[in-house]
């Protein structure tokens, strides 16, 4: 009982100011647009004398809306050297050194009458997020039995979940959500990351980064120990050894020598297509047209952000549930299964929102469908894409791999930001067509290359890999179709 104490201690602590912070920042900043919007505009007017005309206060709100995700790409970026030279214990803590800032400059920005401090500000809470969502299932996955490993790996995207639902919660009217208390909503994220600061140094650092990166068999055991509760440890010991002996004399790679190097192409494809996928499939999205669609439903406007709160609550119970099944059901049925079901209600989604006015019921139709959505991504996507880069990898390419996999991550969150208002635009009821694409795409993606990494060990899962990357090339020449499937074989 004692030994998953720590562990779930250690999951908690690193949760908290980890990925939690990532949900919960992206949905605090909805509450209080419109009021920043108005500040925005009386700030320039006291200024200027002139007020700002409406397309430039839209503009100006885009910025801060997409200093988030910039910031995310910056910290994706330094997030993999940071893993490296500090461990993986350390930059968590270090991190929270960005949310710090960022909340002091957006809860004295209205003080100093700045609304470039907010844009800032939104910034490094982007860059703590994607410092955070590289290395919190990197530290989580290293130090998890492997046979929990999938479920340990996965409470990011639970605490990502928990984050975006507290989010929605602290921004209602009641709580933080009225005119001015706005700075102190947006300064809130300072709370979660006091508490990792205080609790995180209590628990050990991950027993593979100790022993394959620094070397030290000691301090690797006795975290080992901690974590585990039993002095019964060979078994794991001579597998971290023997991934050790397979390293030896190698450095930590460079995202570039990743794509340079023959034995890691699937597993390079792999990560690409599925992150890329996670902020492709139009799930964020889902979140843009919640409110339109429960207004058409006849929902009053002031009841909306309770209705909205419902779907947060969706993503937390699936990714939740998801964790329960991940290690009995593998990750290619919970990917295969989620990207199927999004590309079936991305269908009748499109339909209904195309009949929303001639039928009476199709307003609940859609409303139906974007619970089904966001559950479908909550129960596969949401979890699994941010395991399989420590399952894919080995510990020299595992931080380059998490670089690559955060900077395509939060350059589609940009991507699909900036452009989804205008593929709505131009689509119309259609704007999800797209999503669907991306969705049928992923799923046979899935169906016919990935193999199952469930309660491997990383060397096997390397191993599998191996067979998979060199096989194909004695097959070059001809034509390669039945080959390259066959060894998809599980």
């Amino acid at each position: 009982q004692l030994q998953n104490k720590i562990l779930i201690l250690t999951i908690c602590a690193a949760g908290i100011g980890g990925t939690f912070q990532y949900g919960y920042n992206i949905s605090i900043i909805n509450a209080p647009a419109s009021y920043i919007q108005m500040f925005m505009n009386t700030t320039w007017l006291e200024r200027t004398g002139v007020p700002l005309e409406s397309n430039m206060i839209l503009l100006l709100w885009s910025f801060t809306v997409s200093a988030y995700p910039l910031g995310g790409l910056t910290g994706a970026v330094v997030a993999g050297p940071m893993a490296i030279m500090l461990g993986r214990k350390m930059s968590l803590l270090l991190n929270n050194v960005f949310v710090i800032i960022a909340a002091a400059l957006s809860g004295f920005s209205r003080m100093a009458k700045s609304f470039e401090m907010i844009m800032l500000s939104r910034f490094f809470t982007g860059m703590n997020a994607g410092v955070s969502m590289n290395i919190q299932p990197m530290y989580l996955a290293e130090s998890a039995p492997k046979k929990l490993r999938g479920a340990v790996a996965l409470t990011s995207a639970s605490f990502t979940a928990l984050g975006l639902v507290l989010g929605q919660v602290v921004g209602l009217r009641e709580l933080l959500g009225r005119e001015e208390s706005w700075p102190l909503l947006l300064a809130s994220n300072v709370v979660p990351a006091l508490i990792q600061l205080t609790a995180l140094p209590w628990f050990p650092e991950s027993p593979r980064y100790l022993l394959i990166d620094r070397g030290d068999k000691e301090s690797c055991i006795s975290a080992l120990q901690k974590l585990r509760g039993t002095s019964d440890l060979s078994a794991e010991l001579e597998e971290m050894l023997a991934e050790q002996a397979a390293v030896k004399g190698q450095r930590a790679k460079n995202p570039w020598e990743l794509f340079q190097n023959p034995s890691l192409r699937w597993q390079l494809v792999s990560i690409v297509v599925l992150s890329s996928a996670m902020q492709l499939c139009g799930n964020d999205s889902m979140y843009f047209y919640a409110a339109y669609v429960f207004q058409e439903a006849g929902i009053p406007r002031e009841k909306i952000p309770y209705v909205v709160i419902g779907t947060g609550s969706c993503e937390l119970i699936t990714s939740v549930t998801c964790n329960m099944i991940i290690d009995y059901a593998g990750r290619r049925p919970l990917l295969l299964g989620g990207y199927i079901f999004m590309a079936g209600w991305a269908i009748v989604f499109m339909v209904a929102l195309s009949q929303q006015t001639q039928i009476s019921w199709m307003p609940y139709l859609s409303m139906a469908c974007i619970f089904a959505y966001i559950l479908s991504f909550g129960i596969g996507p949401a979890g699994v894409t941010g395991v399989l880069p420590t399952e894919v990898f080995d510990q020299m390419s595992r931080p380059a791999a998490y670089m690559i996999c955060g900077s395509l991550l939060w350059f589609n969150l940009f991507l699909v930001g900036t452009a989804f208002p205008f593929i709505v635009k131009s689509l119309a009821h259609f704007c999800y067509i797209p999503f669907l694409v991306v969705c049928v795409c992923t799923a046979l993606y899935v169906g016919f290359f990935l193999p199952e990494t469930k309660g491997k060990s990383f060397l096997e899962i390397s191993e599998e890999f191996r067979k998979r990357n060199f096989k194909t090339k004695t097959h070059s020449g001809f034509y390669k179709g039945p080959e390259e499937i066959k060894t998809t074989t599980l």
